[in-house]
């Protein structure tokens, strides 16, 4: 698997699909193996940063650096892993995390995103208000972190549908 020039054997199918809790089919994984061929120019097993932003969908999207973040060096177990939260079949709290993981820019579990969602359209004491009326009303103190349990909990009862899917055919 780590050779993107050999095939998959049943194996390898199987594997794949535990690892992304088979919310791809044996024929998607085939699929998005040819594809993961496909942009892995350099055959080395991995795509690069610049591999994905050859797929123009990628190139053009506004989240495009944040992800590149995420999938920069991806083998291809990782690539579906990465591509399950897209997946019909992926769980709203398996949707949830890749938001929540999309905006932990540093990775440490606490997120950002009312910075990213308001820019510089208010300043930073506007954003502190909103962000602790927002926590209040959650049920935070103003001095909680907001980690990946509470976008879970808070995202996961409001309702909320993820409907983002990316074809596999």
């Amino acid at each position: 698997m780590g050779n993107t020039s050999s095939m998959l054997t049943q194996y390898d199918i199987e594997e794949v699909q535990q690892h992304c809790n088979n919310t791809f089919s044996e024929q998607e994984i085939v699929s998005l193996y040819q594809r993961f061929c496909q942009l892995d120019r350099s055959s080395g097993g991995f795509i690069s940063g610049d591999e994905f932003l050859s797929v123009p969908e990628f190139a053009v999207n506004p989240l495009s650096q944040r992800l590149l973040r995420m999938i920069d060096g991806l083998n291809f177990k990782e690539f579906v892993a990465f591509l399950s939260a897209f997946s019909s079949r992926a769980t709203p709290d398996q949707k949830i995390e890749f938001v929540f993981k999309v905006y932990d820019l540093d990775c440490n579990g606490i997120m950002d995103i009312l910075r990213d969602l308001t820019g510089t359209y208010i300043s930073e004491q506007q954003r502190q208000q909103v962000l602790t009326h927002v926590l209040e009303e959650a049920g935070y103190i103003k001095d909680s972190l907001f980690v990946l349990a509470d976008f879970v909990k808070i995202l996961g009862s409001s309702g909320l549908e993820m409907e983002v899917e990316v074809p596999v055919d």
